[in-house]
């Protein structure tokens, strides 16, 4: 075998050993910083006085999403369920989630929690002052309504 032919096998086949490999590779992150300034962020209405401002992605699109989220204070949302898992952080006032056994859960400002999917309950505001929240997911958010038990 010429040394050219056996330098273009050993090229092809060194190619073709590490393509799967290329093929399941995760895309390097982006080394770009992602800034969101409050003056900055594009606020924009849901139903019942909800808010939201997409940092990354789109709440409302397909796809994962980072958002801040606003809930009027005294604000309830019915026995409902999320497809994806809901990590969120509270950044002002109260909000609170109340899971089939009965029990409210206050989240108070600096409190982190973290919905599994399909996990059925209730949650909203306190009153006395709306809820800013961050929230993300790894796909498009949703709300199931469920049957309370």
């Amino acid at each position: 075998m010429t040394m050219k032919r056996s330098s273009s096998l050993f090229l092809a086949l060194s190619c073709a050993l590490c393509a799967p490999g290329f093929a399941t590779a995760a895309t390097p992150a982006s080394r770009a910083p992602i800034s969101a300034p409050a003056d900055t962020l594009q606020w924009q209405a849901l139903a019942g006085g909800i808010r939201y401002a997409n940092v990354r992605g789109n709440l409302t699109g397909n796809g994962p999403y980072e958002a801040f989220v606003e809930f009027p204070a005294g604000f309830d949302n019915p026995h409902h369920r999320h497809t994806q898992a809901l990590p969120s952080v509270v950044l002002s006032g109260v909000f609170y989630a109340i899971f089939d056994d009965g029990k409210k859960v206050l989240y108070p400002a600096g409190s982190y929690y973290l919905l599994p999917a399909r996990l059925p309950h209730r949650s909203g505001c306190e009153p006395g002052a709306n809820c800013l929240l961050f929230q993300y997911q790894g796909d498009r958010f949703d709300l199931a309504p469920t049957a309370a038990k």
